[in-house]
């Protein structure tokens, strides 16, 4: 136990400060601290948007499907890579957009580009309270790891409030440029660590991962095939679940801030043309779940969460472990690093901007980190009250920022559309969504989320036409 918690340590402690020696030349104004002053290049884009995608979910969620449900886990794997398509054509506008007008928020794109400063504090609020599900996913990847690292003899909650209070002061000073830093120790030990779970350990135990998958399909045979179309998970569940991800795959408030932190439209073609390499990952994960359905049977809920990281726990020494689970750590503290940062920018600037308070760069900053603290402790509560998976908690964070994208692609293609129209289709379309998904209503198989954004479409529409026309700057 001793071993392997030392070494998550010092892998997580040397990664902070290696960040932080990293930029303390930079002087932290509200730009510098928020977009990393506007000049990250493709490999520097590229290793930090990395960061922010390839989470704890990445690490611990995909294993835990594959696990408890097979062929729906296949959602993951395309997801991805269609959302990086969309962004190929939409991101270098928004890019665009935000460098002439100095923008520096997604609630900033939607106050400029429709006139309302209304709206712009609508999307804030809505990013600073949806953005909670997403932080709640990697403390929850977090306390996992912790808690296996410890072979449970430690309280893994303690733990993980302990690493989160070290990332969040490391938010504190880093800013963005500090999290893209921290992204290259973090992905480096990520892929490694994969590679080790989902390569190495089914040859060792099964020869192969293809001898993997024929153990699985000996015993479960209908696991790698997706369920009939309507059916819980199956066809249609598929289909829109990969669609709904995909289409809000760069809508969240963190997202935004990696787009506008880069150099050029050019690199942010080139970096949605490279990132897909990262879905490699998604597969040794797969594989990685496949293995532990045979090596650790049983497990059920949550647990499921843990598979393979159980395996390494069960068969190989400590040190290993530690190695594995400081690689998992980065995985949840990094991105939750950029997670907080992207939200808590969003609401100093375009909420408590809007009031007044907060609006030179000193105070702005400072707000900024005070927000990063209160979205923290609203994550730690709903980590403490709602036990979910991984995948479950991804699906609800999705289920509401998808909603910005049909507002996000008016604003470039239908002119007609007004901040009435937007507001509208967003409440509609966020409110069903969230409605369907408690009550755990998919009809014929639809995902809740992606009915929640066809009415959302709708909704845009029919108000659009019923207001008045927006002006255009």
């Amino acid at each position: 136990m001793v071993v392997s918690l030392a070494i998550v340590a010092g892998i997580v402690l040397a990664t902070v400060t290696f960040a932080l020696v990293s930029v303390r030349r930079f002087r932290m104004d509200p730009q510098q601290y928020l977009v990393g002053g506007r000049s990250f290049g493709t490999a520097f884009l590229w290793v930090l948007m990395a960061g922010e995608i390839y989470t704890s979910f990445t690490f611990l969620g995909m294993a835990g499907w594959t696990y408890s449900l097979g062929a729906p886990a296949y959602y993951i794997l395309a997801y991805g890579t269609c959302g990086f398509i969309i962004g190929y054509f939409l991101l270098p506008a928004v890019w665009q957009v935000a460098k002439d007008r100095n923008l520096l928020t997604g609630a900033d794109f939607f106050a400029d580009r429709y006139s309302s400063r209304a709206l712009g504090i609508g999307v804030a609020a809505m990013q600073f309270i949806t953005i909670v599900p997403y932080v709640t996913l990697q403390l929850s990847g977090l306390q996992t790891l912790l808690h296996l690292a410890g072979f449970g003899r430690i309280d893994g909650i303690a733990a993980a409030c302990v690493a989160f209070l070290v990332i969040a002061g490391f938010v504190f000073t880093a800013g963005l440029r500090g999290t893209a830093w921290a992204s290259l120790i973090k992905d480096a030990l990520v892929l490694a660590a994969v590679t080790f779970a989902g390569i190495f350990i089914p040859i060792r135990f099964f020869g192969s991962p293809a001898g993997a998958i024929e153990r699985v399909l000996a015993t479960h045979p209908h696991l790698l095939t997706l369920p009939p179309l309507t059916a819980p998970h199956g066809g249609i569940w598929y289909v829109t679940t990969v669609l709904l991800t995909s289409i809000g795959f760069f809508m969240g408030p963190h997202t935004m801030n990696a787009v506008y932190s880069a150099r050029s439209g050019e690199a942010l073609r080139r970096n949605a043309a490279l990132l897909p390499i990262y879905q490699l990952l998604l597969l040794l994960v797969l594989f990685a779940g496949l293995t532990a359905i045979v090596l650790v049977p049983g497990l059920t809920g949550a647990q499921v969460d843990q598979s393979f990281v159980l395996v390494v726990a069960h068969y190989y020494p400590p040190w290993v472990l530690g190695c594995v689970v400081g690689a998992g750590a980065l995985a949840a503290l990094v991105p939750a690093s950029a997670i907080l940062l992207g939200a808590a920018g969003t609401f100093a600037k375009n909420v408590l901007g809007a009031f007044g308070i907060a609006t030179a760069d000193a105070a702005r900053v400072r707000a900024t980190r005070i927000s990063v603290a209160a979205i923290a402790v609203a994550a730690l509560i709903f980590w403490l009250t709602e036990q979910r998976t991984l995948v479950e908690l991804l699906l609800i964070y999705y289920n509401a920022v998808t909603q910005l994208m049909p507002g996000m692609v008016a604003a470039f293609l239908w002119p007609r559309a007004t901040a009435w129209g937007v507001a509208a289709g967003i409440s509609a379309g966020l409110i069903l969504a969230l409605i369907l998904s408690q009550l755990g209503i998919a009809p014929r198989g639809i995902n809740a989320g992606f009915l929640g954004l066809l009415v959302n479409v709708a909704v845009l529409v029919a108000v659009s036409l019923a207001t008045p026309r927006r002006v255009t700057v």
